[in-house]
Formats: C-alpha cells, structure tokens, sequence
C-alpha cells in the first residue's frame, strides 16, 4: 500500500467500536500466542477444531506477522474468537498459495497429515500479491448471534489489520451457506466469488468455498473517511 495509514483516525475507529462491543457485554482481549490461541478454541464448547493456518505445529507463524481476538462475558465465558495472519506474496499470489496448501501449512507435505487439496478458480486470487491479510477463523457463541456483533467484530479486526500490517488485500474463505444467508456484508468485505474446491481432513472440511476480500485501499478510505461520532453498523 503506497499512502501511509493515519493512525490518528484508526485510533478513534477503534474507539467507537470497542465501545460498542462493550456495550453487548462482551470484554475483548487480543493475543499474538497462537499456543494459547489453540489451547483456548479446543477447550471452548461447540467451537471446531482449530485452522491449520493458526497452529504452530502445522504454520510457522513469526510474531507481528498473526493475532487472534477473544471476547468474554460478564461470567468470563468465551463468547467468540477471531484470528487473522499475513503473508508475503511479494513473488508469488494468494492462489498460488492456496493450491500449495501453504495457506494451511508450513511444509505440506510433513504437515498435512490427513487428505488435503486446494483448487482456486477465481480470476482475482491470482492479482491478490504483496501483502495479503488472511482472516482465518472466525466463531461467534450462538447465543451471540443475531445481535450485530459480526459487523462490530469485523470492523475492529480489519481495522487492526491494516493498521498492523497496511495490506495490499485482505481476504477470507468462507462456506456456501454464509453466502445464501447474506452474511457476507456482516463480515465487512467488499467482493464475493466462488473460489473452489477445499479439503482439509482434519478440520473435516470438504466442499465448496468462496473467497470474499477487498484491497487495502478500500479498506484505509473506509476507515479514514468514516465519522466516528457513532458507530455505523448498517
């Protein structure tokens, strides 16, 4: 990304939202030990085994370049968690990446353990280079749900990624039912297409996938021109 973020107006973004993730009762902590991290999401009830992408024993992730969000309750129960890392596709592209498996993986072929394989049809993925932000994870308490806290949680995290890392794009993979729910503009991303197919075992993960994102330029204009005097979750 070639302009400079201005932190001044992150700063006061964030502001807005924290408190309005507060105000749902919810007290947000942020972590960049991804051991913990998973020792967090196995002991939390109905949350799935952890994305390969954020073990450390299946993906180096060097500190700076990952984090994770959890939100507690007033009962400091978990009430959600969210993950996002970066990676640098200075020479190569995300679709590229994701048909290695090196999206999920380290060394693929000593890390996957268990049927893996990745297509990638989608045109933008292979102009998706530089810094790339993935948003791996992302898990709400069902009693959370319904209350628009995806689109709180989702303009904090991308605001904190771009302030961290000032990507050239952001992006997740998400599965066909988000998108016939519309969910989509909850989770704070500009583009929806089908990416592929995916199958990673051990997270029993085989179907359809598609790809959401948007770049980091449209993300550093949302949050600079963006009136922080009340938080717009529409």
């Amino acid at each position: 990304m070639v302009s400079v973020v201005d932190l001044l107006q992150v700063s006061r973004f964030l502001q807005v939202y924290d408190a309005a993730i507060a105000q749902k009762g919810i007290k947000l902590s942020m972590g960049f030990d991804f051991d913990k991290y998973v020792s967090i999401a196995r002991s939390t009830p109905t949350k799935g085994p952890p994305n390969p992408s954020f073990r450390p024993d299946r993906s180096l992730i060097k500190l700076g370049e990952g984090y994770w969000f959890a939100g507690v309750d007033e009962n400091n129960e978990v009430a959600f968690l969210s993950t996002a890392r970066v990676y640098d596709l200075s020479h190569s592209n995300f679709a590229e990446h994701l048909q290695s498996l090196k999206v999920f993986y380290a060394d693929p072929k000593v890390h996957a353990n268990r049927p893996a394989r990745c297509t990638c049809i989608e045109p933008i993925a292979k102009k998706m280079t530089g810094k790339v932000a993935y948003h791996g994870e992302y898990w709400l308490r069902r009693d959370f749900r319904g209350r628009g806290m995806s689109r709180i949680i989702a303009k904090i995290q991308q605001t904190m990624t771009l302030a961290m890392w000032a990507p050239d794009f952001l992006c997740a993979l998400v599965e066909r039912w988000s998108v016939d729910k519309g969910l989509i503009p909850q989770y704070g991303y500009a583009h929806c297409e089908v990416g592929g197919m995916l199958q990673l075992a051990e997270i029993d993960f085989e179907e359809e996938y598609w790809l959401i994102w948007r770049t980091g330029e449209e993300l550093r204009s949302l949050v600079e021109s963006h009136d922080t005097s009340a938080p717009i979750l529409a």
